[in-house]
C-alpha cells in the first residue's frame, strides 16, 4: 500500500503505541506537556518515518522483524545517546537481528528511520556494482561518507515534507518510482561504509544487560525491587548494572524503575473514570505506599498533581490511517 500520514500526540503512551512497525516505551525525564509528531511514508519497497519528541526522555524502541531498519538523528541539540553512545553528525544506525535499542534525549529530539526489504537492497547493490552490508546480529553505528549520508537525509526529508504538505504527490507513480530509486541508491552507498570505531563489544554487552533490565521491569510493573533484587533478576553484578544505567539512562536503576512506575500510574490515571477511580488505590497498585512522598514525586515528574491528571478530560487519538 502506497500512502502517507501525519499524526500529532499529546500522550507519550499513545505516541509509542501507534507508530507502524515500531513500538516505543517512552519515559519522560523532565516535566511539561508532551508533544509528539510522527510522519509516515509508505512506498512499495521502503517505509519512512520521522518523529519529533519535545521533552527529555528515555526510550526503549522495538522494531518489527523482517525489514532492514536504518535510523538517524535529524535535528537534535545535543545529539541523542544511542545504546550509551552519543551519536555524531552524519552517523547512522544499521539495526541488526535484535531490532531493539535504548535511546536517551536531553531536550527536543527529531529522528528518522527507513525500513527496506533486504531483497531490494541486494538488487540495487547488484545493479550498481556494490556489495551491500550484510545484516549484523546486533545493531551497528556506521560512518558513511558525508556526501552519501547527506543525500540520503535530503531525500528522506523531502519525502516526509511531501507527506506533510502535498500528500497527494506521494501516490503519483512517477514520484514514487523516482524517490524510491534515489533512496535505495543512497542507502546502498551508506551501508557500504565502515563501522564507527566507537561501536565496541563492551557496549554491546551492556546493551544486552539493559534489554534484560527492561524485560525484568516489564514483568514487575506493580512490584518495587531493590537494586540488589534488580541485579539478581537481570543476572549482572550490582555495580555493573549501576554503571550500565548511568551510561544508557543517565540515572541509577532504582531511579529509573521508580520513574517508570510513576509513568504507569499516570497512564492509569489518564485512562480511569474520574468519577469512580481513586488516586490512592491506583498508586498503591503500582507499589507506592507512602502517598505523601508519591504526590511530591508525581508533581516533580509531571508538573501537576495526580488528582489533576485524573480530572482532565481526555481526548483519545487514533491515527487516520495504518500501513500494512
Amino acid at each position: 500500500m502506497i500512502g502517507s500520514s501525519v499524526a500529532a500526540f499529546n500522550d507519550p503512551n499513545e505516541y509509542g503505541a501507534n507508530l507502524p512497525g515500531v513500538a516505543i516505551s517512552l519515559v519522560l525525564t523532565e516535566p511539561g506537556k508532551f508533544r509528539g509528531q510522527a510522519t509516515w511514508v509508505k512506498l512499495p519497497q521502503l517505509g519512512l518515518f520521522h518523529c519529533t519528541e519535545n521533552l527529555s526522555h528515555v526510550a526503549f524502541v522495538s522494531m518489527a522483524k523482517g525489514p532492514v531498519f536504518i535510523s538517524f538523528p535529524t535535528r537534535c541539540n545535543p545529539f541523542p545517546i544511542w545504546q550509551g553512545v552519543e551519536m555524531h553528525r552524519d552517523e547512522i544506525v544499521l539495526h541488526g537481528g535484535d531490532s531493539r535499542f535504548c535511546q536517551r534525549a536531553e531536550g527536543e529530539c527529531r529522528w528518522g528511520s527507513i525500513a527496506v526489504e533486504p531483497s531490494a537492497l541486494r538488487d540495487c547493490g547488484a545493479a550498481i556494482g556494490r556489495q551491500t552490508l550484510a545484516l549484523p546480529a546486533s545493531a551497528r553505528i556506521l560512518k558513511p561518507p558525508r556526501e552519501a549520508v547527506s543525500s540520503m537525509l535530503l531525500l528522506h526529508r523531502q519525502a516526509c515534507r511531501l507527506a506533510e504538505t502535498k500528500s497527494a504527490l506521494i501516490a503519483h507513480p512517477e514520484v514514487v518510482r523516482g524517490l524510491e530509486h534515489d533512496l535505495l541508491y543512497a542507502l546502498v552507498k551508506c551501508l557500504s561504509s565502515d563501522e564507527a570505531p566507537r561501536d565496541s563489544g563492551a557496549r554491546r554487552h551492556h546493551a544486552e544487560i539493559m534489554a534484560r533490565l527492561e524485560q525484568v521491569l516489564a514483568a514487575h510493573e506493580t512490584t518495587p525491587l531493590t537494586a540488589a533484587q534488580l541485579a539478581a533478576e537481570v543476572g549482572a553484578p550490582e555495580r555493573t548494572l549501576q554503571a550500565c544505567c548511568a551510561e544508557f539512562l543517565g540515572m541509577s536503576p532504582g531511579q529509573y524503575a521508580r520513574l517508570r512506575r510513576l509513568h504507569l500510574v499516570r497512564r492509569a490515571l489518564r485512562r480511569a473514570d474520574s468519577y469512580a477511580a481513586s488516586v490512592s488505590v491506583i498508586a498503591k497498585q503500582y507499589g507506592f505506599r507512602e502517598l505523601g512522598r508519591f504526590a511530591v514525586e508525581y508533581r516533580t515528574a509531571f508538573g501537576e498533581s495526580p488528582s489533576s491528571t485524573l480530572r482532565v478530560l481526555k481526548k483519545k487519538f487514533r491515527p487516520s490511517s495504518e500501513f500494512a
